[in-house]
């Protein structure tokens, strides 16, 4: 396993996404991860079925090792104490006031690890009129406009993953790295503040960006009708998905897979502000022509001419793709008690190299009794 960020010491007091997910990119880049969990009942993420081991969990929660510590106890709050002291990285994503009443707050933290990156999540942020509101995914996406961008309005209805979960703990990641890189020269730790709704707010930039710039309020159809993405019901009752852009040749092999070679001298498609002004009567152009033949056909075709496409795969089909194989995206991990089971590996390629080698995500607790002796270890030979 390439573990590039090997000997970097992470402490977790994190909940569903956020947190989690914030370390478990650190750890997918080879970060030692311990996870201070609830006694008992620990991330309320776990819960599923009667169990602690839920899909939501495990999607967030590799590559960690996981620790049950009340921290009102005082024997607990010691080991909490000792694993601080030897951390370079602190998450949590409470709101605002709760790691305080945990003894988790940052000025106590930083007071035992000066070094110490204490990154604190948050909905809203710690200060203003909404700082007290709970943040969630899809509240994340809606104060930043972002679904306004991805809804339409003639049936709005939410769909997808959870974006502004993932969206934030990238960002976090992003930020500790940084925040690390500058401790190399100061010598000192940081608090990093990171809300979902900045974090949104930014990944929306090019929505604001128009709007800053020229005045457009982007809807869901903008960035597709410039983009000239468009996607199509083939005859095997399989979708397609092709985005032809600014480069005339992409419509160019389009016209050539489609049998259309005089495509162009219709106004319709004569020129690229045509397109884009009239794309849902291209979308009625086009559709009848993808319908009559099997998305397999369409594929080859559209190859044979350079036209960007890709099937819309479900999820039991997107790894089955010779290049997703070829790439080894699904790799296999054991579990001591829970057996094997498959993720997709972290997509980086250090010098050639996969990260294929992942851990599970830890059951509650599993490693207790080892995190309590690497304390105790610690304690020993400092004395």
């Amino acid at each position: 396993m390439t573990e590039v960020l090997r000997g970097l010491n992470v402490v977790e007091m994190g909940t569903f996404i956020t947190g989690p997910a914030a370390a478990m990119y650190l750890g997918d880049l080879g970060a030692d991860v311990i996870k201070v969990e609830r006694p008992g009942t620990g991330d309320p993420f776990r819960a599923y079925k009667g169990e602690l081991y839920s899909p939501h969990y495990q999607t967030f929660n590799r590559n960690k090792r996981s620790i049950e510590l009340d921290t009102s106890d005082p024997s607990d709050l010691e080991v909490f104490d000792d694993l601080i002291r030897n951390a370079d990285v602190f998450i949590q994503n409470f709101r605002p006031g709760v790691a305080e009443k945990l003894g988790a707050g940052e000025a106590r933290l930083r007071g035992l690890n000066p070094r110490l990156i204490y990154c604190s999540i948050s909905g809203f942020g710690r200060t203003g009129p909404a700082s007290h509101r709970p943040g969630y995914d899809t509240v994340s996406q809606a104060a930043s406009a972002f679904l306004s961008v991805l809804i339409p309005s003639e049936h709005p209805r939410i769909i997808g993953p959870a974006i502004g979960d993932n969206v934030t703990g990238f960002y976090t990641a992003f930020g500790v790295l940084a925040a690390l890189f500058e401790r190399q020269r100061t010598g000192r730790g940081r608090l990093l503040e990171v809300s979902m709704l900045e974090a949104m707010s930014h990944f929306n930039l090019d929505a604001f960006t128009h709007f800053f710039a020229a005045g457009e309020i982007m809807d869901p159809h903008s960035r597709p009708s410039v983009s000239q993405s468009y996607i199509f019901r083939c005859a095997d009752k399989g979708r397609i998905a092709i985005h032809l852009s600014s480069p005339e040749k992409f419509w160019q092999g389009l016209a050539a897979a489609i049998d259309r070679p005089n495509l162009f001298d219709e106004p319709l498609f004569s020129e690229r502000h045509n397109r884009i002004k009239n794309q849902e009567k291209i979308v009625e152009y086009l559709a009848p022509i993808f319908s009559a033949r099997p998305r397999a056909e369409w594929c080859v075709r559209l190859e044979a001419n350079e036209v960007p496409y890709s099937p819309v795969y479900s999820t039991n089909e997107a790894l089955e793709d010779p290049q997703a194989k070829h790439l080894q995206l699904a790799v296999e991990m054991s579990h001591p008690i829970k057996g094997k089971t498959k993720t997709v590996r972290p997509p980086y390629n250090f010098d050639g190299e996969r990260i294929l080698d992942i851990r599970p995500p830890p059951t509650l607790g599993e490693h207790n009794d080892e995190i309590r002796r690497e304390v105790a270890k610690r304690k020993s030979t400092a004395v």
